[in-house]
């Protein structure tokens, strides 16, 4: 079977490069990945101790960045270096000081994880939620280096579970440990006949509860706010915004809006102006004097939402419009603020856990969403008690890092 997954991957190669040329993201996908090696090389040397985080794209980074800080902290001599598959997360992290080394995971060829490892050694290494890449486990578990998987979330329907799925269940057999978030995931591992698992849950909630000890602050939305109550609605695609628009320019509430799309292109933003009635602003034209005037304020930059969502009196989160595509629901649930989000939810376990606490509220359509969001608004108390519902379901649900450090300092 390594035959026929390594033959898949040379056969695929040569179309990526074509592809490249008409999509940005595939183009930063295949030229990032050119100097990888040299990187390494640069950066490692034979003295080094190192250790290895991988996270397929942003959202996964930013779910292990509790271990990785801790790791920081705890083990100066040691490199941390963050790799990822998908540009979205390599380009945000790229400069980041949270690592010593961000680089890009190379295709995963027998080759590839050959010399990747051997320019790497990592004395540990830690893969985030379900990256799962059997050229790069077979060398790690040659070499005897431990595998973690941290916050693992495991659903029946996944190719290990298949009469099928004999190959990548051998991958997942390369392991050492599991951190899973649930039960049931155990349970499909046992099935399987993988024991070697902690039930520790999910990193992420470690992640959005260090977010309220930092300085959500800032001026501009201080400037915008004006002290007016605030809609924030985050991470929003086209479809979103079909309804969001709707319902801005329908609505006679004194409140704010702040719009925060997921991708930043600027035909699009104009677009998502034009259709405003109400009187807007992005980001990249403000001034200290026009910002307090505008009623719906566009984002136009990236790395803002998380401190944007501390102002929201409500928030939207977007990308339940697409079928996988929701974004992160608790950065703006840690605040105690309730949560609006699209019909499609399923397989976010803390979204599916808070719809049935009434914490986040999914919408299907515009007549669904004015219904709620006029509720949330007008409604205090029971905006302030769905808050309230979100802010002991993170605080109940904290602590997955602290286990995985036990089990990495037995490691070190």
């Amino acid at each position: 079977m390594y035959i026929l997954y390594n033959l898949a991957i040379y056969i695929t190669s040569p179309f990526l490069h074509i592809i490249a040329f008409f999509n940005t993201k595939v183009n930063l996908f295949i030229n990032g990945r050119k100097n990888v090696f040299t990187e390494l090389q640069m950066h490692i040397t034979d003295r080094d101790s190192t250790i290895w985080i991988h996270a397929a794209s942003l959202g996964e980074f930013e779910q292990g960045l509790p271990i990785v800080e801790k790791l920081k902290a705890e083990y100066p001599s040691y490199k941390i270096v963050v790799s990822f598959f998908s540009p979205s997360g390599y380009e945000v992290i790229k400069n980041s000081t949270k690592a010593d080394l961000v680089t890009y995971l190379p295709l995963d060829t027998t080759n590839n994880a050959k010399k990747f490892i051997k320019f790497l050694h990592p004395k540990i290494a830690i893969f985030i939620k379900y990256e799962i890449w059997p050229n790069m486990l077979k060398e790690l578990n040659r070499k005897g280096i431990p595998i973690l998987l941290i916050s693992a979330i495991f659903k029946s329907d996944q190719i290990y579970f298949k009469w099928y799925g004999g190959f990548m269940r051998n991958a997942l057999q390369k392991f050492s440990h599991f951190f899973i978030q649930d039960q049931e995931s155990v349970k499909l591992l046992n099935s399987i006949g993988i024991a070697n698992t902690t039930i520790s849950g999910d990193t992420r909630f470690d992640r959005v509860s260090e977010i309220l000890q930092q300085n959500n602050s800032l001026e501009f939305m201080d400037r915008f706010t004006q002290n007016y109550p605030c809609f924030v609605m985050g991470s929003t695609w086209p479809e979103d915004e079909e309804i969001l628009i709707d319902y801005i320019n329908a609505s006679s509430h004194e409140m704010k809006y702040v719009i925060v799309p997921h991708k930043i292109i600027p035909k699009d933003i104009e677009r998502l102006r034009q259709s405003i009635n109400k009187n807007s602003v992005l980001l990249s034209d403000t001034s200290e004097n026009l910002l307090a005037e505008p009623q719906v304020l566009i984002v136009d930059t990236i790395g803002l939402l998380t401190k944007i969502y501390s102002y929201a009196l409500i928030a939207y989160v977007g990308g339940g419009f697409l079928k996988g595509g929701l974004h992160n629901t608790l950065e703006p649930a840690v605040f105690g603020i309730p949560v609006i989000i699209g019909p499609n939810y399923e397989g976010f376990k803390e979204a599916e856990e808070l719809v049935k606490l009434n914490g986040i509220f999914p919408v299907h359509d515009k007549a669904e969403f004015t219904k709620q969001a006029d509720k949330l608004f007008l409604d205090s108390h029971f905006r302030l008690k769905s808050g309230n519902i979100n802010t002991s379901y993170i605080k109940k649900n904290k602590g997955a890092s602290i286990q995985v450090m036990s089990h990495i300092r037995t490691l070190l």
